[in-house]
């Protein structure tokens, strides 16, 4: 399902919204990569996808994967070809397997999409990231590529079903590698500045203004 998708998907999407993309050459063609984003709208998860020629695993809320009738396989089987992986987001045991699912990802030399925001932003600005991003880069040794998204919050706005038309534009910045600047750094502490330096890249990509507080999820997020 993801070969069909990604093979009819993407340049449908590039002819009809024509997204700007700079930086790509910064995605590795293979191996072990996360994906760090800014996250204006639900459409962020698609967009990345689209324009990146490999395949990215994102995590989705399990509710899009366990719907009846005709409607809940036609959702299934298109977040599964989207190569999505279903998560309970109000379990917080399950949020935290969430992160091993990750890693087994990234263990298979894949590419992982993450939003250190943990939630969108509705209002424009960059939350503080949360240090599983991190935790990710330092156990899996994978490369971190910063994205800043743009227009993504006009192109599906929180609330609307279906996308709109709407001018795009998708940064990706320089990998940051973990080598050997945390040694001997309490682990918290070494998380805590290497997020903090991913959301740095991702702000000066997208242009947001850091809000300097975390971002806690909307009821009907």
């Amino acid at each position: 399902m993801y070969r069909v998708l990604h093979t009819v998907v993407p340049p449908v999407a590039k002819a009809v919204w024509r997204p700007e993309v700079r930086g790509l050459h910064h995605v590795p063609d293979s191996g072990p990569v996360i994906l760090a984003s800014n996250h204006r709208s639900f459409a962020d998860s698609m967009v990345i996808p689209i324009v990146v020629p490999r395949k990215v695993v994102f995590l989705a809320k399990s509710d899009y994967f366990t719907g009846t009738g005709f409607s809940g396989w036609i959702s299934r089987n298109w977040f599964e070809g989207l190569g999505m992986l279903p998560v309970d987001r109000d379990d917080q045991a399950a949020a935290m397997n969430s992160l091993q699912t990750a890693l087994e990802v990234l263990g298979r030399g894949e590419a992982f999409g993450i939003y250190p925001e943990g939630t969108r932003s509705r209002d424009g600005r960059l939350y503080r990231g949360r240090t599983g991003v991190a935790h990710l880069a330092m156990t899996s040794g994978a490369p971190v590529v910063p994205v800043g998204l743009v227009g993504t919050e006009e192109l599906q706005p929180i609330g609307s079903r279906f996308p709109k038309l709407a001018k795009v534009s998708v940064s990706f910045g320089e990998p940051i590698r973990v080598g050997g600047e945390y040694e001997g750094v309490p682990s918290g502490r070494a998380r805590r500045d290497l997020t903090d330096r991913i959301m740095t890249a991702i702000g000066e990509l997208s242009g947001q203004e850091p809000a300097g507080v975390y971002n806690d999820r909307a009821p009907d997020a």
